[in-house]
């Protein structure tokens, strides 16, 4: 499948794209802006891109209005389409954001149920009581996404709600060739409307891919044959960060051991999740981690592991935003993007990951770990990839069997010699291919 094979890269368009955080319902094309960062992407060697939600909203892109319309802030579905053909025709594949578990209370089924109350054909389409209240003082009750009113449930058992939503994605597929779908609380969204989701769009274009939001349990739950093909490993996501800030590999060792180790209880092995260091929903890796110096590293362990890797724009050169501050602060507008060193070694990651099986679909064992020290390979038929991680702030000599006494490092572009052990530099992070 082309997604297992990808690099992807997630824009936020209201907010990189500096639209104002309420629909002030004034027009603007921003959403061109984002075909000016094609050099970038190609550059940066990312080959599948996520929009976060554009359908127009309330506020965020998660309160949505209509399911078929652009955001005006962002611009016109005829905008979009020139982006769409823009991106596709550099080779890109394009995945958007399906926010089916909730919308606005803009959304135009639940205004007409505000008006015409128990007389509208969509009273049903939510879950709501006209005898009680809302905290917008309604004169209603409707159930609200985790007590948050301003999105309103859906009724997915409602089979004119499932038309709707899927005649909508048939839509985008059929006027912009989208390629995929990312689901919003995935781990929320009725069963059976995902089973029906994935069954349609697998009979309206081929290899249509479907990407879970699970935050916890047991990620097969909704990752399977029948519902979606992948979902985002927040397990390993904070894994990274919190074994990096600890000086202790061994706990994200451990996880990816546990998801997709050799043994025959692996959880998620075969699996392809998406691998990511931070979102829109989170703090950029560059605030959260206690050291700088472990930005790399971090991103290192994202492509080395099993899975798809995914990069938060801005993250690449080094872009900070604390989630303590608002989500304004993990979303912030960016003129034009930036390059780094940082962003070197993304690239060259990138890179390596589309180039190597090994990498997009290997198996991992790790014949090297120490707390502030690690080697993990990955192996697929006679290919092989080692990625090795020192963490402390001086230069460490690894000793083990290689099973070989060169490789090329394809972060730093040079052939390595480790036949009496090898050296690696402070706080590095290599891509080694033998040879």
């Amino acid at each position: 499948m082309w997604f297992e094979e990808s690099v992807f890269y997630q824009f936020y368009p209201l907010g990189v794209t500096g639209a104002p955080y309420e629909n002030d319902g004034v027009l603007n094309h921003r959403i061109r802006k984002l075909t000016d960062w094609i050099p970038h992407l190609k550059k940066l060697n990312v080959n599948a891109i996520y929009f976060s939600p554009l359908f127009e909203s309330d506020t965020h892109g998660y309160n949505t209005r209509d399911y078929r319309k652009l955001d005006v802030r962002l611009g016109t579905n005829e905008d979009f389409k020139e982006l769409c053909d823009a991106y596709h025709k550099e080779g890109f594949k394009l995945v958007l954001d399906g926010v089916f578990n909730h919308a606005g209370r803009g959304f135009w089924a639940f205004q007409d149920v505000l008006k015409n109350r128990e007389a509208s054909p969509y009273r049903d389409w939510f879950y709501i009581s006209f005898d009680g209240n809302s905290n917008y003082n309604d004169g209603l009750w409707y159930e609200g996404w985790e007590g948050n009113f301003d999105l309103v449930k859906l009724n997915l058992n409602h089979p004119d709600v499932r038309k709707y939503l899927l005649d909508s994605v048939k839509f985008w597929i059929d006027e912009f060739g989208i390629d995929g779908l990312r689901l919003d609380v995935a781990y929320m969204v009725d069963r059976n409307f995902l089973k029906e989701l994935r069954w349609n769009t697998s009979q309206w274009k081929d290899e249509f891919f479907l990407v879970g939001e699970t935050l916890f349990g047991d990620y097969n739950q909704i990752m399977n044959d029948e519902m979606c093909h992948s979902v985002t490993n927040y397990e390993c996501y904070k894994g990274i960060y919190s074994a990096l800030n600890s000086m202790n590999l061994f706990e994200i060792m451990h996880s990816l051991k546990r998801q997709f180790g050799p043994e025959e209880w692996t959880l998620y092995k075969g699996k392809h999740m998406f691998s990511f260091v931070d979102n829109h929903d989170v703090s950029r890796i560059a605030s959260i981690l206690n050291r700088p110096e472990h930005i790399p590293l971090a991103f290192g362990i994202a492509f080395g592991m099993p899975g798809i890797p995914i990069v938060y724009y801005g993250s690449e050169w080094g872009m900070t935003g604390d989630k303590k501050d608002g989500d304004g602060a993990l979303r912030t507008a960016v003129e034009e993007p930036e390059w780094s060193l940082l962003t070197d070694q993304v690239a060259a990651m990138a890179k390596a990951f589309r180039d190597s099986k090994a990498l997009q679909y290997g198996d991992i064992s790790v014949p090297l770990l120490e707390n502030k020290h690690c080697i993990f390979e990955r192996h697929f038929g006679d290919e092989r990839m080692m990625i090795a991680i020192n963490a402390e702030e001086c230069e460490y000599t690894a000793h083990m069997d290689f099973h070989a006494g060169r490789a090329h490092d394809l972060i730093a572009g040079e052939d390595v010699d480790f036949g009496g052990g090898l050296r690696m530099p402070p706080y590095s992070v290599m891509f080694l291919q033998p040879f």
